[in-house]
């Protein structure tokens, strides 16, 4: 049989992999530094593979190593969903959820959605950490994150199940010639310039989508990292934007120097929900958390 590294090789070359420093990954391991640059040293021996580059200041991840870390993340991930599927309770969901989230949809939607949760799992932590939706899928499917929510993923490997759609809303200028109307047919904005969030961000592919049906202008000059910054050009006449329904509703006004517009005769809206890597043995877990998140998305109009 091929050598196999163990579990417990595999925390350190992931310890290692995070923290580029011997003494700070034996540190987080809980192990003397000779004990784990031992480890290292077999994995590396065993494999025939240098994983990792010494130099007296510093430990650099080589290519193969990278690519090591990145399935003994996976690896640990995995055999952590099977052990808490099979071992926890239930009714804590785990203890213990990792979730992610896109900034253009979950700090709209927690906040409705974690007093619930809260009280039907009192004792379960959910962590949160915000970040673009490309780096969400890559996380969760190396095991840095358990489940994500937001647009639909676009990456294999990860299980959806939507909870809702969002609208998309056209902002332009407050003293854009649209500005007095409602709607605005699609034909009508060709020629017009489309701010858009940059590379990662779903909303990017809407707003290129909306450019082609409509012959609009997606400006490649700047890219938003933010839907407050894209708001904030929109209201200067930089261009105009799309913004999500969820998004709308939290934060514009109707004093606002950006008007809000429906637009007839495109009908694309954003699919939002829970992922997570297929076959996890948390599917149960997260099954939950759509079940509890449904309710609320109905209620709120976007179910």
């Amino acid at each position: 049989m091929a050598y196999r590294p163990t579990l417990r090789q595999l925390e350190y070359i992931v310890a290692l992999d995070d923290l580029r420093h011997f003494g700070r990954a034996a540190k987080r391991c809980h192990v003397s530094q000779p004990t784990l640059s031992v480890q290292i040293g077999l994995v590396e021996r065993s494999l025939g593979v240098t994983l990792f580059e010494r130099t007296s200041t510093s430990v650099i991840t080589t290519p193969i190593g990278s690519h090591v870390a990145r399935g003994a993340r996976l690896a640990l991930a995995t055999v952590d969903d099977m052990v808490e599927g099979t071992l926890s309770d239930t009714k804590a969901l785990g203890g213990i959820i990792r979730l992610a989230t896109a900034p253009t949809f979950g700090p709209y939607f927690l906040p409705r959605f974690l007093p619930g949760i809260h009280r039907t799992f009192p004792t379960l932590k959910i962590y949160i950490r915000e970040d673009r939706p490309s780096a969400i899928e890559a996380g969760v499917l190396d095991g840095a994150f358990d489940s994500g929510l937001g647009p639909a993923p676009e990456r294999q490997g990860l299980k959806f199940r939507a909870i809702g759609n969002e609208r998309l809303f056209l902002g332009v200028p407050a003293d854009h010639h649209f500005a007095s109307r409602d709607t605005v047919r699609v034909g009508e904005l060709k020629g017009e310039k489309l701010l858009a969030l940059g590379s990662g961000h779903r909303l990017l592919e809407n707003v290129r989508h909306l450019a082609a049906a409509s012959g609009a202008a997606v400006n490649d000059d700047y890219e938003g990292t933010s839907l407050d910054s894209i708001r904030q050009m929109v209201s200067i006449g930089m261009g105009c934007s799309l913004f999500p329904e969820l998004y709308a509703h939290a934060e514009f006004r109707k004093d606002d120097d950006v008007k809000l517009l429906s637009i007839t005769g495109w009908e694309e809206r954003r699919e939002v929900g829970f992922y997570w890597r297929e076959g996890s043995g948390r599917q149960k877990h997260y099954e939950m958390l759509v079940a509890e998140a449904e309710p609320i998305a109905r209620a709120i109009g976007i179910l």
